[in-house]
């Protein structure tokens, strides 16, 4: 009896202790107690999918560059556009009137030094189409002539000439501020170079004598649009006469307004 009540506390005090030791060899083998390697912390992933490969965001796709061509093309499309109206409406005027002035050295005598020349010029050119057109021009010039020494006590008498000349002009370049053409015309000239002799001949002092003879002309025209139907006129001059049976080759040029009307 004895020894069952010995044996009986000996089962208590071992049957606690037995349970806890396999709670401890339970919670060793658990996954989340034991000791395992550290596991590699995972890449952050940027935001935007296209930093991570900026070769690729900084090359436009095939659509991309199809689209700004295309936008580039109807930019220049309607550049063109306005380009050709702007210049239409300025060069297709039916009438260009042109009124100014010039600057000539021209020859009045076989054995005499060249003379300046002023002048007044109008013309009128009527165009068929924008570029091709046929000038009608009025001209006179106006100086004072050197004779030297001589026994008509005249040494420095006024003479003047007037010409009447037609022919094409030609616009071969034009842009919507400015314009160049080029003109050749042909036609009679008449001089007075015995309006300041008192009534010597003008052969006695050197000059040519007084005649009607032909005229040619050959100019390179620049022209500023200041409007539309307005534009300033520079033109240099190839002036050639033939007084005096020979040929008088004259440069200079010629200045003023150029006024359009009518259209075509």
């Amino acid at each position: 009896m004895y020894s069952f009540r010995r044996l009986a506390l000996l089962l208590a005090l071992t049957l606690p202790a037995l349970h806890v030791l396999q709670a401890q060899n339970s919670s060793q083998d658990s996954p989340s107690s034991s000791t395992s390697a550290p596991q590699q912390p995972e890449a952050p992933q940027p935001a935007n999918p296209q930093a991570a490969n900026p070769d690729q965001s900084q090359q436009p796709t095939a659509a991309e560059s199809q689209g700004q061509l295309s936008v580039q093309a109807r930019i220049r499309a309607r550049r063109e556009q306005r380009r050709a109206q702007a210049i239409h409406d300025t060069y297709s005027h039916l009438y260009e009137a042109f009124v100014g002035g010039g600057y000539l050295r021209f020859t009045p005598g076989p054995g005499l030094q060249r003379t300046t020349l002023y002048s007044w010029d109008d013309a009128l050119t009527r165009y068929y189409g924008e570029r091709l057109g046929v000038t009608v021009d009025g001209r006179g010039y106006y100086g004072t002539a050197y004779v030297g020494l001589n026994p008509s006590a005249i040494t420095r008498p006024a003479i003047s000439q007037y010409g009447v000349l037609a022919g094409p002009t030609y616009r071969f370049y034009m842009r919507p501020r400015y314009s160049l053409a080029a003109h050749a015309l042909g036609g009679v000239a008449i001089s007075n170079f015995s309006g300041d002799t008192n009534g010597f001949s003008p052969a006695s002092l050197g000059l040519y004598p007084d005649s009607t003879t032909y005229a040619i002309d050959g100019s390179i025209i620049g022209e500023v649009n200041v409007t539309p139907n307005l534009s300033l006129r520079l033109a240099g001059d190839y002036y050639g006469t033939g007084f005096g049976s020979s040929f008088q080759s004259s440069p200079g040029f010629t200045y003023g307004f150029v006024y359009r009307l009518g259209k075509q």
